[in-house]
Parts: C-alpha cells; structure tokens; sequence
C-alpha cells in the first residue's frame, strides 16, 4: 500500500498540472496535492501496525483525519473549489499539518526510542537508526509544500525514506520468518518427543527414524550408526509394529505431521 501510494505522488506530482490534459488545472492540482497528503497520513498507520508503535493509535486513526485530511479537505477542495487561489490555500493550508507534522515526528522518535532502549544491541540499534531515517522524510512532505522546494530535492528526500522503510520491512520479514521457523522447529521436535515415548521407541530406533526423515538408506543408516544393515530392517519393523504403519512416508508423517 505505502509503494503504490508513493508511486501516485510521484506520478501526480511530476504530470501535474499539465494544460495539455484532459483535466482541469484545479483538479489536477487538488490530486497532485491530495497524493501528499494521502501518503503522509498513511505513514503513521503503517507504523503503528507494521513497526508495532503503540503510541501512534490515537495519531493513526484520530490525529491524522483531523490535522492533516480535514485542512485538506477545506483548504484544497472546499476553499479552492471556491475562490480558486492555491497560493493562499498552500500559505495557510499548511500551518496546522506542518505544526503536527512537527509534534507527530516528536512523538514517533519518542515511541522509537522506548522500543528499543530496553534491549538495545548493535542489531537493534541499527534498525532503530534505520526507522529514524525512515520517518524523517515524512514530515518534509509538508515542509516541502511550505518553502516550495524543487520537485527534484522533493522526490529524492521523500522516496529515500521510502527505501528505508522498505528495508527494515524485509528485515522484518526475514527475521519473523527465522523466528517462526524456529518455533515451528522446536514445537516439532517437543511433539516428536512425546510420541516416541507414546509408542515406546528405543534410543536406537529413535536414532534411525531420525535419519530416515534425512534420506538416508538402510546402508547409509547402518554406517552411520556402526551396525548391520539387518539390524537397521528388524529396528525398522519394530519401529512399523509399534507405530502401526507399512512404510516410511507413513512413519514420517505420523511422527512429524
């Protein structure tokens, strides 16, 4: 959602206003200017959700609407529908959201900064770094819109934060992911356990289930454990008696599933 949203104030922002479309300039100019306002009032939902800050509830669903889409909505549509000066809408637009972007930004680096502070490693504190350099870029959206930056400086602040968020995102997701494989490792290994004591499976034949999950032969288990490739089939059907099942994908997924 935040890519495309960033792909819509790119896109808005570098075609519009264009007399050669088919738009009229003052819609144009309410979209180009609506895409910033848009995409900065989804950062702090995103952050409240993804990056897990509690403290951004009230401002994602109830800051937000009211200091930067409400000014929007009746400075860049109502009053500009109206009397049709964009100039004194940007001048006076902009106060209220440039002065939350400001106490937003404040409370976002506080929220960060409890996260972290508790367990602080050298990990963490490059992420923690990351997401300041993330959300620094949002509050320029309005900054931009008051001090009327060129569109080249505009774009390559905003959508460097966006490449920042894009990389403590994939770092979370890598590092969720590593985490649940862990879990989902250890809770197989904890099940596996408790039904081997349920069938009553030897230390051995647990050993030879174990590399039966690997792969490994009759042969290959035998050398790996030192015995006889006899031994390795009666430990098999013992383990097949015990277990009630005829052949080893039966015997993994009854054990393992």
């Amino acid at each position: 959602m935040l890519l495309l949203l960033l792909l819509f104030y790119n896109i808005t922002g570098g075609l519009f206003p264009d007399p050669n479309f088919s738009l009229a300039i003052p819609i144009q100019l309410m979209i180009a200017y609506g895409s910033g306002f848009l995409m900065a009032s989804f950062f702090p939902l995103f952050f409240y959700k993804v990056m897990e800050l509690p403290a951004l509830r009230w401002h994602a669903y109830f800051g937000v609407p009211l200091f930067l889409i409400l000014p929007y909505v009746i400075f860049f549509i109502i009053d500009y529908a109206i009397h049709g000066n964009i100039d004194k809408d940007l001048k006076y637009g902009l106060i209220v959201p440039f002065i939350y972007a400001m106490v937003l930004l404040y409370v976002m680096f506080k929220s960060i900064r409890a996260k972290y502070l508790a367990n602080r490693n050298e990990k963490q504190y490059f992420e923690e770094i990351a997401m300041y350099c993330a959300i620094s870029p949002w509050a320029s959206l309005t900054l931009f819109g008051v001090v009327e930056a060129s569109q080249v400086i505009e774009v390559l602040c905003t959508n460097s934060g966006i490449v920042f968020i894009t990389i403590i995102f994939l770092a979370q997701s890598v590092k969720n992911a590593r985490n649940e494989q862990s879990r989902s490792a250890e809770t197989i290994t904890t099940d596996f356990s408790e039904k081997c004591k349920v069938f009553k499976l030897t230390k051995r034949e647990v050993e030879i289930i174990l590399l039966f999950r690997k792969g490994l032969t009759y042969n290959e288990i035998a050398e790996a454990l030192f015995i006889s490739s006899k031994t390795v089939s009666n430990h098999v059907q013992n383990i097949y008696d015990k277990t009630g099942v005829n052949n080893k994908v039966a015997l993994i997924h009854k054990l393992f599933e």
